[in-house]
Parts: structure tokens; sequence; C-alpha cells
């Protein structure tokens, strides 16, 4: 197993897990356990992305790919229902 990536938060790990999953790359997410320690433990390098060695390169690749999409334009609604302009 190689530590692939190094997410900012439980949310984004989870994200990258079932994004990296859709792609047919098994990955574990290591360290969500200790989340409930922060305040004693250190801030970073809690969690980490984790796969087997012959998909790390792929793995990083599509994280990598991931990260540097950009959102489609013309994706956002005209007016977002129950939203309280001011």
């Amino acid at each position: 197993m190689q530590r692939v990536y190094e997410p900012e938060n439980l949310m984004e790990g989870e994200l990258l897990q079932g994004m990296l999953a859709s792609e047919g790359v098994e990955s574990h997410l290591t360290g969500r356990d200790l989340l409930g320690g922060v305040g004693e433990l250190p801030v970073f390098g809690l969690l980490g992305l984790s796969v087997d060695n012959d998909q790390a390169e792929q793995a990083r690749l599509l994280i990598a790919e991931y990260n540097a999409a950009l959102p489609l334009s013309g994706d956002e609604p005209d007016n977002f229902p129950d939203v309280l302009e001011c």
C-alpha cells in the first residue's frame, strides 16, 4: 500500500475515495478515527488515501485531474428556490 494523497478534511477524503472507486481503484482512507483527537494530536497529516502499489500512479493521476478540473459554465441555475436574496 502507498499513501498517495493527504486530504484537507474528511469530506474531501470521502469524496476522492468515491471518485477513485468509480474508476476501479480501491482505496483506504486512514486516520478518520483519529479526528476526534484533534487538539491533542497534530492537525495536519492525520488523513491519508492509500492504494495498492500497482494502482498508485493511476490514483495520483486521477486525483491530480480531479483537483485541476474547473466547473462548466452555464451549470448555475438562474435562481435558487428558497434562497433569500438581500
